[in-house]
C-alpha cells in the first residue's frame, strides 16, 4: 500500500453515518471513510452475522471487540479476537466472515 496525497487528520467515528449491509444472516454497519485509493471502515457485526458472499478484496483488518470467525474458500478457518488482525492481499484468497456474538473491526482496503 502506497499513501500519498492525505494531510494529517482526525476521525470521530461516531460522526461517521452507518450505511447497512445485510448478510445472509444478521447485519453489518459499516462506517467509512474514504482517503485518495484507500478505504478506512469501522464494521460492526450483529451476532449470528455471517457474510453473504465471498471477497476477494484485500484487507488489514483488526478486531476490536468480540469474535469473528473467517473461512478462507480452501477451507481453513481462523477466529480473531479483540487485540488480533489478519492481512490479505487483493484476489490472493477468498474469505467470508460470521460471528456468533458480534464484532466491531477496524478495517483499511
Amino acid at each position: 500500500m502506497r499513501i500519498t496525497d492525505i494531510g494529517f487528520s482526525t476521525t470521530d467515528w461516531a460522526q461517521v453515518e452507518a450505511t447497512t449491509h445485510p448478510g445472509e444472516t444478521g447485519s453489518a454497519y459499516w462506517r467509512t471513510r474514504q482517503f485518495g485509493a484507500i478505504r478506512v471502515r469501522m464494521v460492526e457485526y450483529t451476532p449470528g452475522y455471517v457474510a453473504d458472499h465471498w471477497c476477494v478484496k484485500g484487507h488489514i483488518l483488526f478486531c476490536l471487540e468480540g469474535e469473528l470467525h473467517t473461512e478462507l474458500e480452501d477451507g481453513r478457518t481462523f477466529t480473531l479476537t479483540p487485540g488480533m488482525s489478519y492481512q490479505v492481499a487483493d484476489n490472493a484468497e477468498p474469505h467470508r466472515s460470521s460471528t456468533p456474538s458480534g464484532a466491531k473491526l477496524f478495517i483499511v482496503d
